[in-house]
């Protein structure tokens, strides 16, 4: 018999077996209802645990560090942020036939972003800005190198087969030779030549909370890092227009090679995210048909 392997792994994750999880692992909750949210997005199944908890559980093997990732870093990294983040109360262990470690942690009230309610605010365009300038003024280096080892550390560059693919896979949809040309110049622009600082490394509208009518907090931070921050740049063709994104860019101090870079990132995250899932998901097809076209308009 094939043995799977681990990449492919799609456990089967339902509420009778998150209260199994929850009843053994952590029996002080055991009782409190479940509420499965949904939609949740693509890496984790997300349960509302009573009124202050929620548990999320990966679905896939790429997610699988995130629990003690948040559970190790945003406590530290909370007291120096502008916006709330979520709270890590515990990490549970695989059972009852589910394979990873997974999370229990304070629920954040608060309606997910969007680019209607917030595409052309200045004011939510500065105040991301802001966090994402006090996130990278968070100094790592004060913990140990054991510990910053399980952050990520990505290169644009790991991205170049399969974004020159993923693009000659959507030229029906695009304009080939402008992503091409972008994505070249984004290539060729100069590296991060300051000191490594924190990334978010997923900052997009799906991760980004608002109460009426303003941001209130950051969630999921799996792709924690510390190195070059363009990736971060992706927010400002994710839900930003024209006017908002020079507010954005003004108040970061983004220099032309970061913010060059920061186009590639949205454009290679925006490929990645349309032909894994735009087919199946009209919701992701319009998100990531926005993040290309304004990432081509930088």
């Amino acid at each position: 018999m094939a043995i799977a392997r681990t990449a492919d792994i799609r456990p089967e994750i339902d509420a009778a077996l998150v209260r199994r999880l929850i009843d053994t692992q952590f029996p002080r909750w055991a009782g409190l209802p479940l509420k499965l949210l949904d939609p949740a997005g693509s890496d984790h199944v997300i349960y509302r645990l009573g009124e202050e908890l929620a548990v999320r559980l990966p679905r896939h093997a790429d997610a699988i560090g995130q629990a003690r990732k948040e559970f190790q870093w945003l406590p530290e990294l909370a007291p120096h942020l502008p916006l709330a983040v979520p709270v890590p109360v515990g990490v549970g262990e695989p059972d009852f036939g589910y394979p990873w470690p997974w999370a229990v942690s304070r629920w954040l009230e608060g309606d997910v972003a969007t680019v209607d309610a917030l595409a052309d605010s200045t004011t939510a365009a500065v105040e991301l800005a802001h966090f994402l300038a006090a996130l990278q003024r968070f100094a790592p280096e004060s913990t140990s190198e054991a510990a910053r080892e399980h952050l990520s550390s990505w290169s644009l560059s790991e991205r170049d087969r399969a974004t020159r693919d993923a693009i000659a896979e959507v030229d029906h949809v695009f304009d080939a030779t402008a992503m091409t040309e972008l994505w070249d110049a984004a290539m060729g622009a100069p590296g991060w030549d300051g000191p490594p600082v924190c990334f978010h490394g997923d900052f997009h509208t799906g991760n980004l909370l608002t109460t009426r009518g303003r941001l209130s907090a950051v969630i999921d931070f799996g792709g924690l890092g510390v190195g070059d921050p363009a990736c971060d740049l992706m927010i400002a063709f994710t839900l930003m227009t024209a006017g908002s994104r020079a507010a954005f860019r003004d108040a970061l101090g983004v220099d032309d090679a970061t913010w060059l870079r920061g186009r590639g990132w949205a454009l290679a995250t925006g490929l990645n995210a349309y032909t894994s899932y735009a087919a199946v998901n009209p919701r992701v097809a319009a998100q990531t048909t926005r993040q290309i076209t304004e990432a081509l308009i930088g």
